[in-house]
């Protein structure tokens, strides 16, 4: 593990990783049949030039380049460790920007950046629960992002019917080859300006809903077992705030 992360320190094995990467979900994309369930909610959005919030779960991040209209810009929002900067660099082998923060650092900023861009008309691609966790629970950052931006949120998912489930905290899904894959889009959810406290908390309940519905319905149509959100912790089961970051 030492060897590994002093191998991706250097710029010329990053890269090639990145290509590495980027080139095997192109083989995944290309090799498989993919349909898409619910295309018309951000055809519709896009057609307008409406900008949104793009929503997945962070173990679902492989194959989502290939959720989107490739004309319409979107930035991601990364976290800036080491394995932040292998995702941005391999998305931008799409054409996908890159916003670096995270509730530990660089957040506010990044918040400040994302505005920005759905001010200017841009979409902005967020994974609420990472990029630590818990497993397929949303962070309150997404609809705080949506309130002060005043554009909805978009949930989307994708499932395949070949694939690898990885231990890793967010059960990343490995996409293989000659598969059937699906891209799964929920409805908008809408942050009113002047939502109250009790409100954003049902609205972020509401975003997690709805990644959660839309991943059950990508894996069950592919006859595959869906992944379980990660249990609550004590004190957010009871009600506390979970610990939650405002971004991740």
């Amino acid at each position: 593990m030492g060897l590994v992360k002093a191998l991706t320190k250097k710029d010329s094995v990053r890269n090639a990783l990145c290509w590495l990467a980027a080139n095997y979900i192109r083989l995944v994309f290309a090799t498989g049949r993919w349909e898409v369930v619910g295309g018309d909610i951000p055809a519709a959005l896009w057609d307008q030039g409406r900008p949104f919030i793009l929503a997945f779960w962070h173990g679902r991040i492989l194959m989502m380049p290939y959720c989107w209209r490739r004309e319409q810009p979107i930035n991601m929002l990364i976290s800036q460790h080491r394995d932040g900067q292998i995702i941005a660099a391999t998305v931008g082998h799409f054409g996908i920007r890159t916003v670096a923060g995270s509730s530990s650092k660089g957040g506010l900023a990044a918040l400040r950046a994302m505005k920005k861009a759905l001010k200017s008309g841009e979409c902005v691609g967020i994974t609420p629960d990472g990029p630590r966790g818990p497993r397929m629970r949303a962070s309150d950052g997404i609809v705080q992002l949506a309130r002060l931006s005043g554009v909805p949120i978009l949930p989307c998912s994708f499932s395949v019917s070949r694939r690898k489930v990885l231990g890793s905290w967010d059960r990343f899904i490995l996409a293989l080859p000659f598969a059937r894959g699906v891209f799964v889009w929920g409805r908008p959810i809408t942050v009113p300006s002047d939502a109250s406290a009790e409100q954003m908390a049902e609205l972020r309940g509401a975003v997690e809903d709805g990644l959660n519905a839309v991943t059950r319905t990508a894996d069950l149509g592919l006859g595959q077992s869906p992944i379980d959100p990660a249990a609550l912790p004590i004190e957010a089961a009871d009600g506390g705030d979970g610990l939650r970051g405002a971004l991740r």
